[in-house]
């Protein structure tokens, strides 16, 4: 793997600051995006272990086990947004995906279900099955009935630190010392791509306390932008 993964802390800070690689983010923008270099964006995109601005997401081909369909990222034509987690995650998780289920609703406010896809992968494929998904979906408040949120499952543990870890660049370890979940538990990065119908990277937030109306914004902006294109 070309970038190394990057972990971020359980508990109250979810973000890990990357020594020496603070750098400001070129000026240059590069082609098929719309939107802006990304201001808060902490080294340029080369430099970070995940997929950011103007660089392509990279394909990956998942089951979704509550529509028993596929979704490759490699041939989406809608504006994606792309994060991972764990289902029983008792914090950042939870607050995250709460907030992008937020962003569904504004999204379906503004008329774009159906330029928009919000996707979801687990890296906890053990314990999250087709059952805990949809009690999560429920625990989240995200609107299954859209038809534009999938949640994606690797087949298993192997198959999701591949994803997840070696294509996404989205680290996570799994951690037996936890008090936080019965069993086992995760540190994990907390990232969101926020990525268009050409599958190059827009927006790459990171932790969970992401910024609803920006990210929205976000979206529409790079939804009216391609469909203009």
């Amino acid at each position: 793997m070309r970038r190394r993964a990057l972990l971020c802390g359980i508990g109250g800070g979810t973000a890990i600051a990357m020594a020496g690689c603070l750098s400001a983010v070129r000026d240059e923008t590069p082609a098929n995006v719309v939107l802006d270099p990304q201001s808060d964006q902490r080294a340029d995109s080369a430099d970070l272990a995940y997929p950011a601005y103007g660089e392509p997401l990279p394909a990956v081909e998942l089951p979704d086990p509550l529509t028993d369909t596929r979704i490759d990222t490699g041939d989406l034509d809608r504006t994606a947004v792309v994060t991972a987690f764990f289902a029983t995650c008792p914090a950042e998780c939870g607050v995250l995906l709460r907030r992008l289920a937020d962003v569904q609703t504004m999204v379906d406010d503004r008329g774009l279900t159906p330029s928009v896809v919000f996707l979801p992968i687990t890296f906890d494929p053990e314990r999250d099955d087709a059952d805990a998904l949809r009690d999560h979906a429920r625990m989240v408040d995200a609107d299954l009935d859209a038809g534009n949120w999938h949640y994606l499952r690797p087949e298993s543990p192997a198959a999701a630190e591949r994803v997840v870890e070696d294509r996404l660049g989205i680290g996570f370890e799994r951690d037996t010392t936890s008090d936080r979940v019965s069993g086992y538990d995760f540190t994990h990065a907390v990232v969101t791509l926020l990525v268009n119908p050409d599958g190059i990277v827009e927006r790459a937030y990171r932790g969970e306390a992401i910024d609803r109306d920006r990210v929205a914004d976000d979206v529409e902006a790079v939804v009216v932008g391609t469909e203009r294109s």
